[in-house]
């Protein structure tokens, strides 16, 4: 029998063993600088597993025997993000990075601005979540706002740490970093899936993207993939004043950060790097579409802000795009859900910038009347990062007679109803509203992630319920029956019943995400939280006039045209009935007016230390639900700093600036409406 202090013994190897594991790890994925042999590595994980084998209660999460232990996934759940994955604004030449310089010198007020130069790896936007130190969890970018949950996929990563390397890990840390695959990794997976029959991926991105979304995790694994962290999510219990001192942090967590990283001070240092990675990119293991740029000093960014897509204070810059020949074989016609008819070039297959190009955007009949572009030509063809690739222009000397014009045709491709180019637009349209196409398209968009989020509602689907005549238009889908989406091929009771699920779960979806799915011309998902904020119905909006939407700030003419029109159109009316009737939501309630609401329109709040009271996404909503603004740092113009336990550097500087500090305790009275403002 074994004794109480064998166990312990054991117990104490197993957590040695793991420590010494993920340390050699890291010392091997991370820093590439290993100091034992595979047979020496080997032999310590063979020991590991044995003990796991023997005592199976000893087995933690953080062990690494347990990377690629999940069993697989039939679906990958939506995770909300702490705070938002914003995207970046792209800056396609020097020119245009001067303007961002200049623009934010500008701002700021001063020359003297300390900037960060980090590669633009070109792979997959993910956030990571650990918990006490402790891997937890995993999601894809998605719109920004909600991702899929990769949890387990992502864990397969040999350079994740999956306990990070600190004497006191926070409570909770969200980072940020970006999933790839090295140029090796990539070729030798499609030269298996040639060998297999199977399409091979396109460039490593769409590769890196297909293996995080694997329902087996083990396939996953046999990718081999990478990940660099790069920047910080969300962070209990910890500051950091600019962007460097963040990169520092992470290194010692134990995460791996692109040592291709510099500190410059002027636009000119800023513009040498560039000039440098443009040069050695190819030198690289791993693929580059570009450099990132950001202002350094989280104060700073913080005065610099955010619009609704991206941070004002950092730019992508793009590599010039690399260009090749090919022979443009024919012009395919793609209709759209506005009727839009887009010739798309259709080419021999060439590689450019790490991609297999076959097909090319021409974007209009007058782009390919100017550039003179004739089927059959030799062409060439361009591509700068994720720039969808364009044709730049035929080679006249290679023609020998059998090239053709293009012509756009008088009858729609799809299902022959009449093509008309409206006065003074470029685009061709196919004016029958009852186009297969147009209505297909709709579809799409209206059941997407950013509308109506209808899981399982995809293309196959879509094309199915149109096919078999089983819907008309996107209302007709809130009318449909388990027993009617049993007729869809492949689908048994559980799909059957999932997607008719997540039909009725979307009738309550917010009315700016209605308003985006309907599919007006011009009307974005920004434009549509705009009109949903300003009316709070459909119902009213749909008698807006002209001049009522154009007094909308960020309404114009175009949009408002848009507008009027679409509810003009009887057909249109009719969907809005329908859905109406199958319980959409078509109306918002006010926000309530309140004292306090008024009182503290615009104020800033700013939260340091561990809060008992609420968790911190919860303090910061109720700072937005009484019209006011929750910062992450302070500056002057910071109203009220809320102090929880253990506070950092910003109660230090709140006490400097003179700023006002108040307990959770006057944070809850405040938002109660039982204090006033100037406590």
């Amino acid at each position: 029998m074994i004794s109480v202090k064998q166990i312990e013994n054991v117990a104490k190897r197993a957590e040695e063993l793991k420590r010494l594991i993920n340390y050699h790890n890291h010392r091997y994925y991370v820093l590439d600088a290993p100091e034992v042999s595979d047979a020496e590595y080997d032999e310590l994980m063979r020991e590991l597993i044995d003990i796991e084998a023997a005592y199976p209660e000893l087995i933690t999460p953080d062990s690494p025997t347990q990377r690629v232990g999940g069993e697989p996934s039939n679906a990958f759940k939506p995770v909300r993000h702490r705070t938002k994955m914003l995207s970046l604004a792209n800056a396609f030449s020097f020119s245009e990075l001067a303007a961002f310089f200049n623009r934010i010198s500008s701002e700021l007020g001063t020359n003297e601005v300390e900037m960060v130069c980090e590669l633009k790896i070109d792979g997959v936007a993910v956030s990571l979540d650990y918990d006490h130190g402790m891997y937890a969890g995993a999601a894809t970018r998605g719109d920004g706002e909600v991702g899929e949950d990769i949890t387990t996929n992502v864990k397969t990563i040999q350079s994740l740490p999956l306990r990070l390397f600190l004497d006191s890990p926070l409570d909770t840390l969200e980072v940020r970093g970006e999933a790839y695959l090295s140029k090796e990794q990539f070729k030798q997976i499609n030269e298996e899936r040639g060998d297999a029959g199977q399409l091979e991926f396109a460039n490593p991105r769409n590769a890196a993207a297909g293996s995080l979304r694997q329902l087996d995790p083990k396939i996953t694994a046999k990718r081999h993939l990478g990940i660099f962290v790069y920047a910080l999510g969300y962070a209990a219990g910890v500051e950091f004043s600019d962007q460097w001192e963040l990169l520092q942090y992470l290194k010692i967590a134990g995460f791996k950060v692109n040592p291709h990283i510099a500190k410059v001070g002027t636009p000119k240092e800023a513009y040498e790097f560039c000039k440098e990675w443009q040069e050695k990119r190819h030198s690289l293991p791993f693929e580059i579409d570009g450099v990132v740029i950001k202002v350094n000093s989280f104060a700073q960014q913080e005065k610099l802000g955010i619009t609704s897509k991206a941070p004002r204070w950092a730019i992508a810059y793009k590599f010039p795009a690399e260009q090749k020949t090919t022979k443009l074989i024919s012009v395919e016609l793609n209709v759209g859900r506005t009727g839009a008819l887009t010739p798309t070039a259709v080419l021999e297959p060439v590689v450019i910038a790490g991609s297999t190009v076959s097909r090319a955007t021409l974007h209009n009949e007058d782009e390919i009347k100017r550039k003179d572009i004739r089927i059959g030509d030799t062409v060439i063809v361009q591509k700068a990062g994720d720039v969808i690739p364009e044709i730049v222009a035929p080679i006249v000397s290679k023609r020998d007679g059998s090239e053709k014009e293009f012509v756009m045709p008088r009858e729609c491709p799809v299902c022959g109803g009449e093509v008309v180019r409206p006065e003074g637009e470029a685009v061709a349209r196919c004016i029958n509203i009852n186009c297969p196409a147009v209505i297909f398209e709709h579809l799409i968009h209206f059941a997407s992630r950013g509308a109506m989020d209808i899981e399982g509602l995809g293309e196959s689907v879509a094309r199915q319920l149109l096919d078999k005549g089983m819907i008309k238009d996107v209302a007709d889908i809130y009318y449909l029956d388990k027993e009617k989406l049993l007729s869809i091929e492949h689908f048994a009771d559980k799909a059957a019943e999932n997607l008719y699920n997540a039909i009725r779960k979307s009738t309550d979806r917010p009315l700016a995400r209605v308003l985006f799915a309907l599919g007006i011309r011009h009307v974005g998902s920004h434009v549509a939280e705009v009109l949903a904020d300003s009316f709070n119905s459909i119902g009213k909006l749909s008698h807006a006039t002209l001049e009522e939407l154009i007094k909308i700030q960020e309404i114009g003419p175009k949009i408002a045209e848009s507008i009027v029109g679409f509810f003009h159109e009887e057909r249109n009316r009719t969907v809005l009935e329908k859905l109406h009737r199958a319980g959409v939501k078509m109306e918002q309630e006010k926000p309530k007016s309140t004292n306090y609401t008024r009182s503290f329109a615009g104020m800033t709040f700013v939260f340091t230390g561990a809060l008992t009271l609420f968790t911190r996404d919860e303090a910061e909503g109720l700072v937005k639900s009484i019209g006011g603004k929750a910062s992450s740092s302070v500056s002057k113009k910071t109203d009220y700093v809320v102090v929880g336990k253990n506070p950092g550097s910003k109660y230090d500087k709140a006490k400097s600036l003179g700023v006002k500090i108040i307990t959770e305790d006057d944070f809850k009275r405040l938002i109660s409406g039982q204090q006033e403002r100037g406590v």
